[in-house]
């Protein structure tokens, strides 16, 4: 404790009245009008009378001396430190640091003053899902602040010394303004600075695949004099190159982009530096943007029919986004009955047109125990191979037929399929059986109930027997014959179901079967869902935790390195959660972008708020802070050097600020630690003081 903070005492007059106050007050008012009276009649022995009266007003008042013992308390002062990312720009860290810990040496110096040092820090919002980036994070300096000082009574509040950039990301509070103590500013740069900063003004989270999508951005060069210039922009999706794009700085622009893939696409937008640049950190902003197929068209080509011809056609009617395309052979040519013509069929169907002419509009195109009958040319059927060739999908679903000499492999499509028949149809009960290498496949592991042997499903009753020539075998039949099939072909997909029983797990015989489970992601990977790619790397952050999954069929993996947004590596080792499923985790500590690779499979994830409040401006500025500086009577300087202002201790209310020195309050506060009271007159003695008055004032009045 300083020698000024030593305890003092203080001599006080109480009253503690013997009658109730509106009493005395009646009383003393009677009394005063009775005298008043008697001195405009010049009555005698009046003097006495009031001498009379006033002993008896100061017995009934009970007058006392009280003591107290008074301990001075200390005031408060506090030193926000700003530490956020924007204030680490340039030289501001080592310029924050300098400054703190001169401003901590000269507040320690002053008696009297408490300091509580606030370190504060940009709010990092990690596992934020906010596509704008605009609503999280940021630095909240007011609000460390006033936890800071949550416990001072407001009259202990010497002042409040903020070093920080000034972006400041949460409203200053009414309390800080009211407590009467002035609020300093030291901000770490000057009022002249420039930088290029690029905004999402808008952006939809949703793309339909195949379509354009339109992003509305902005480029601003704030501070410059010249703000209209023309800036390049870098643009990739999930790490590839788009054709670069220019804009004109200070206004909206609209730029298009095509999604080439379902699922989540990441979009990097960079605009190139520009002049006087603080950080390159705001040049950049991400958007995320889901591609979602518009409506999957699925044509289906039923031929023999069969028990499980309507398996197909209510699995994909049940689906809203699919549009089917049903072809169906009922007559087949040979059939002469004889009836007319015009009593077949309202229209003909438009073979050609969709064999031909719109073939490549379809998603999918399936077979069903289709069997050549002369419907289909084989220039239409050479058109399909074509078409998968091209990138088209085609699933082929077995009977009897495809081991008959009219078996559609004896058509250009055999070029396309990766299984043979060999002519044999394999009858009798069988459990579907999951493969090793199945097991690692996206669209058949962890099917339900393949995790037992045998699988927990029913039984089927026929299997095309076939030999592979390409493809790899998910599920296999009796004596390890190949059941599922799935092949690339060139550019496009191929898979093969050699049994027509998979209706038999939809009927529910034997307790049923994932047949919609399966049959839904043998469709989708046909169709290059990303989720269901064998060779995949996926990363996600949430809560500060980066989480990376790798589908492999491989039975190990290597490390995979990942990037954070400052250009920093580090390798994280992965492990075997399931078959052909690796995953790992990290702690992170940074917003942005974050790369990983394996030397096979790259992936990009965002981590925090896409693009942070921390970088939309990163110049040093007075206005998040000017409303309260003005109300308080505090100061905000802009510091170039590491120069901090002195302290000057200050009466409250007095100008807290001027040339080289800021001003904190000196309250003067004090804490009562004892009270002891002294009676100044007894009630008896003023009581005879007013009766030896009253004796004299009637011996006056009696003359």
């Amino acid at each position: 404790m300083n020698a000024s903070l030593a305890n003092m005492e203080s001599w006080q007059l109480g009253f503690a009245p013997l009658v109730p106050d509106w009493l005395l007050t009646a009383g003393t008012v009677a009394v005063v009008l009775l005298l008043v009276l008697a001195l405009i009649r010049r009555g005698p022995g009046v003097w006495w009378r009031s001498i009379a009266y006033a002993a008896l007003l100061v017995a009934l008042l009970n007058p006392s001396a009280l003591r107290e013992e008074r301990e001075p308390v200390t005031d408060v002062a506090v030193l926000a430190i700003d530490r956020s990312q924007s204030n680490r720009l340039a030289d501001r860290g080592d310029r924050t640091e300098a400054l703190a810990a001169a401003m901590r040496d000269r507040m320690d110096a002053q008696p009297g003053l408490e300091l509580r040092e606030v370190d504060v820090t940009d709010s990092l919002g990690l596992g934020t899902d906010d596509n704008s980036g605009s609503t999280a994070g940021g630095t909240r300096l007011f609000s460390a602040i006033e936890d800071a000082i949550a416990d001072v009574p407001p009259e202990r509040i010497a002042g409040i010394v903020a070093i920080t950039d000034g972006q400041i990301h949460d409203l200053a509070p009414r309390a800080l303004a009211t407590t009467g103590a002035p609020f300093h500013a030291l901000l770490t740069g000057s009022d002249d600075e420039i930088d290029r900063t690029l905004t999402i003004e808008d952006a939809p989270r949703f793309s339909i695949v195949g379509e354009t999508m339109t992003l509305k951005l902005r480029v601003d060069d704030a501070g410059a004099e010249d703000t209209t210039r023309i800036a390049r922009l870098e643009i990739r999706i999930d790490g590839e190159a788009l054709p670069p794009v220019t804009v004109t700085t200070g206004r909206t622009e609209e730029i298009e982009i095509e999604l080439e893939h379902g699922g989540e696409n990441v979009i990097e937008i960079e605009a190139a530096p520009g002049p006087g640049e603080l950080t390159l950190e705001n040049n950049r902003a991400v958007v995320i943007a889901n591609g979602i197929r518009d409506r999957l068209r699925v044509l289906l080509v039923s031929g023999e029919p069969h028990a499980g011809e309507r398996t197909w056609r209510n699995l994909l009617k049940a689906d809203p986004a699919v549009d089917l395309v049903h072809f169906t052979i009922l007559r087949p040519p040979e059939k002469q009955d004889g009836t007319p013509i015009n009593e077949l069929s309202l229209i003909a169907f438009p073979t050609r047109e969709l064999f031909s002419v719109k073939l490549n509009e379809f998603d999918l195109v399936i077979f069903d125990r289709y069997r050549r009958r002369g419907v289909l040319p084989v220039a239409y059927l050479k058109n399909i191979a074509d078409y998968v060739d091209n990138g088209g999908a085609l699933l082929m679903a077995a009977g009897p037929d495809f081991a008959s000499p009219f078996s559609i492999f004896r058509t250009p499509l055999a070029g396309v399929l990766p299984a043979a028949p060999t002519g044999e149809v394999i009858t009798g009960g069988y459990h579907p059986t999951v493969t090793d290498l199945g097991r690692r496949h996206p669209v058949t592991a962890g099917l339900p109930g393949a995790d037992q042997s045998p699988p927990r499903w029913g039984r089927w009753f026929r299997l095309i027997d076939a030999e592979m020539a390409t493809g790899e075998n998910l599920m296999e039949g009796p004596g390890g014959k190949p059941l599922m099939v799935l092949d690339r072909v060139k550019e496009g997909r191929v898979a093969q179901l050699l049994s027509d029983h998979a209706w038999l797990w939809t009927r529910g015989y034997e307790g049923g079967g994932p047949q919609a489970e399966m049959l839904r992601r043998l469709a989708h990977w046909l169709m290059k869902e990303p989720d269901l790619e064998e060779e995949k790397l996926r990363a996600s952050a949430q809560g500060g935790t980066l989480t990376v999954t790798r589908q492999t069929m491989a039975t190990e993996t290597p490390p995979v390195t990942v990037t954070r947004p400052d250009g920093s590596t580090e390798s994280l080792t992965l492990s075997e959660d399931s078959p052909g499923r690796f995953t790992g985790r990290m702690e992170i500590d940074q917003t942005g972008l974050y790369r990983l690779s394996d030397g096979i499979e790259t992936a990009i994830t965002a981590a925090g708020p896409l693009n942070p409040k921390e970088f939309a401006d990163v110049r040093v500025t007075r206005t998040q802070v000017g409303g309260l500086v003005d109300e308080t009577g505090g100061s905000a300087r802009f510091i170039e050097d590491e120069t901090a202002p002195d302290i000057r201790r200050i009466r409250p209310g007095r100008t807290a600020s001027g040339s080289g020195w800021i001003g904190l309050n000196a309250n003067e506060e004090y804490a009562v630690r004892a009270v002891s009271e002294h009676t100044l007159i007894r009630p008896e003695l003023a009581l005879l003081i007013a009766l030896g008055a009253f004796m004299l004032a009637w011996r006056r009045e009696g003359r």
